[in-house]
C-alpha cells in the first residue's frame, strides 16, 4: 500500500496552507543556518590562518636577526607553552627533509607534503592545508612557508575548539529551529484560519440552505477584501436562485391554475358526449369546444416550448434580411379591423425602408404580440401609436415603439411582466396565458436586443423593441 495511503492526512485547505506554511518557513530557516555557518566556518578558518601566518612571520624575522637555533628554540617553546597536542612545528630543508621538529607524538600521522614545498620553491608566500586525523573526531589546519634561504617551517594547530564551537552552534541551531518551527505552525495554522474564517462562513451557510429556506445569507465581514467578494458574490446567487426558485413556483401556480378550466371544460364535454343525452348537433358542438380547447392548451404549451428554446439558444433561427418598415404596414393592416371594431385609432410612423437582418417569423410574432398587448389593453376610446426609427443613418441600434393609451400598469407589477403566466390584476378578465410578452422578450433577447416599458397607471403604457442593425454584427461582439 503506498505510503500516501497509509498516512491519512487531514484533506482541509487550512491545513495544506499550514503545511506550506511550516515546509517554506524551514526550508528558509535551513537556507539562513547555511549561510550562517558557511559564515562563521570561513571566518573562523581565516583567524586560524592568520594566526599561523603571523608564526611564519615571527619565526622568518628571528631566522633573519639570530639565526635558525633562536629560530628552534622558540618554537619548542611555543609548543610547550600551548601544548604538544594543540600545536607542532617542523623546520625543514628545501628537499623536504626535516631537521627539527617538535614532540610529535601525538602528531606521528601527520607527515611533509612535498607538493607543498615544491610551490613554496616556485615563489609561493603560504601553502594551507587541512587534514583528518584518522580515529580523530578533530582536524588540523597546516601551514608551510618560507623563514630564510632554503630552510621552511611547517605548523599545525588543532582545530578542537573551532569544532567545538561549530558542534554547539549546530545543537543551538537544532533547538532554536524546532522551537521556530513549532511556532511558525502554530501562528501557520492561526492565519489560516483566520484568513478562512469567511469561507467557514460561507459554507455553514450553505450547509443551513434548504428548499423551504432559501433567506439566510453569509455575513459580510468589514476586512479581508478577497473573503467580502466571496460573501457579496454567494450572496448575489443566493438572491438570484432565492428569485428563480420563487418564479418556478409562481409559474408552476399559474400554469395549474391556467390549465384547469380548459382541462375541467374538456372532462365536463366528454361526460355530456357520454351520457347519450344529447343530439348529433350537440356532439358536433361538444367536438368542436373539444378541438378549441386542446388547440388552445397546444398553443400554451408550444408557447412555452419556444421561450424555453429561444432563452436558451438552441431554437433554430433563419437569418436573413428584413425590411422592418414594411413588416411593421403590414402588421398595422392586419390589426386594422380589429382596431376599428374596438373604437379605437391607430397611428404609425415608420421610414420607407429599415433593412436589418434576423429570423423574420420570430420578429413578427415579437411585433404581433406587443401590437396584441396593446389593443387588448387599450379600452375605447382609445389611442395607440407606432413608431419606427433607428438611432443613425448607416449604422446603430434601431428601435421600435409601441405606445397606447390603456389601462396602464401599476409600478409594483412593472418589474414582473415579463414573466411567465405572469398578468395583472386589471387582466384577469382578459383572455391568454401571460406568455405574449414573455415570449416577445425572448425573440429580442435572442437577436442580442431588449423591450424596455414604461406606464402609468390608468394613462397608458409604452414598449419599446430595441434591436441591434444585424444579429450576426451583434454576437460577433
Amino acid at each position: 500500500m503506498p505510503f500516501a495511503k497509509r498516512l491519512k492526512l487531514p484533506k482541509t485547505l487550512a491545513f495544506r496552507l499550514t503545511l506550506w506554511y511550516g515546509l517554506i518557513f524551514s526550508l528558509l530557516f535551513a537556507l539562513a543556518f547555511f549561510f550562517f555557518y558557511m559564515l562563521i566556518s570561513h571566518e573562523l578558518l581565516q583567524r586560524l590562518d592568520n594566526r599561523l601566518s603571523e608564526k611564519i612571520s615571527e619565526f622568518e624575522a628571528i631566522y633573519n636577526l639570530q639565526g635558525i637555533e633562536d629560530v628552534r628554540t622558540a618554537a619548542l617553546a611555543e609548543s610547550q607553552a600551548a601544548g604538544e597536542e594543540k600545536v607542532f612545528f617542523r623546520l625543514l630543508y628545501a628537499s623536504g627533509v626535516a631537521f627539527s621538529s617538535s614532540n610529535m607524538t601525538y602528531w606521528r600521522e601527520i607527515g611533509i607534503n612535498r607538493d607543498a614545498v615544491d610551490r613554496l620553491l616556485e615563489g609561493g608566500s603560504r601553502v594551507y592545508e587541512t587534514l583528518k586525523l584518522p580515529g580523530r573526531d578533530d582536524r588540523v589546519r597546516i601551514v608551510y612557508g618560507l623563514i630564510g634561504r632554503g630552510v621552511a617551517a611547517q605548523i599545525g594547530y588543532t582545530m578542537e575548539n573551532d569544532t567545538a564551537f561549530i558542534g554547539v552552534f549546530k545543537k543551538i541551531f537544532l533547538l532554536a529551529m524546532t522551537a521556530l518551527i513549532v511556532t511558525a505552525v502554530w501562528v501557520g495554522w492561526f492565519m489560516a484560519r483566520r484568513a478562512l474564517s469567511g469561507v467557514e462562513a460561507v459554507t455553514r451557510t450553505a450547509q443551513q440552505i434548504s428548499e423551504s429556506d432559501l433567506s439566510r445569507r453569509v455575513p459580510v465581514p468589514e476586512r479581508h477584501e478577497e473573503v467580502v467578494r466571496l460573501a457579496v458574490t454567494f450572496n448575489q446567487m443566493l438572491d438570484r436562485i432565492e428569485k428563480l426558485i420563487t418564479g418556478i413556483r409562481e409559474m408552476g401556480d399559474n400554469i395549474a391554475h391556467d390549465l384547469k378550466s380548459p382541462i375541467t371544460r374538456i372532462r365536463g364535454m366528454a361526460e355530456v358526449s357520454l351520457s347519450g343525452g344529447a343530439g348529433s348537433i350537440n356532439d358536433e358542438m361538444l367536438a368542436g369546444s373539444t378541438v378549441e380547447e386542446c388547440d388552445r392548451l397546444l398553443d400554451m404549451i408550444n408557447t412555452m416550448l419556444l421561450i424555453s428554446k429561444t432563452n436558451a439558444g438552441v431554437g433554430d433561427m433563419e437569418i436573413v434580411s428584413i425590411d422592418l418598415a414594411d413588416e411593421i404596414r403590414r402588421a398595422v393592416a392586419l390589426f386594422q379591423p380589429l382596431v376599428e371594431d374596438k373604437g379605437l385609432s391607430m397611428t404609425f410612423e415608420t421610414p420607407d425602408s429599415l433593412r436589418v437582418t434576423g429570423d423574420l417569423k420570430m420578429l413578427q410574432r415579437a411585433i404581433t404580440n406587443l401590437l396584441d398587448n396593446a389593443v387588448n389593453y387599450t379600452p375605447a376610446p382609445g389611442d395607440i401609436e407606432i413608431c419606427l426609427w433607428r438611432e443613425k443613418e448607416d449604422s446603430g441600434r434601431f428601435h421600435l415603439s409601441i405606445k397606447d393609451s390603456g389601462v396602464g400598469i401599476h409600478k409594483d407589477d412593472l418589474p414582473r411582466i415579463f414573466d411567465r403566466f405572469f398578468r395583472c390584476d386589471q387582466s384577469r378578465a382578459i383572455g391568454g396565458a401571460g406568455l405574449g410578452l414573455s415570449l416577445a422578450r425572448a425573440i429580442a433577447m435572442a437577436h442580442g436586443g431588449d423591450i424596455q416599458v414604461t406606464s402609468t397607471l390608468g394613462k397608458g403604457s409604452c414598449f419599446t423593441l430595441s434591436l441591434p442593425n444585424s444579429i450576426l454584427d451583434e454576437r460577433l461582439n
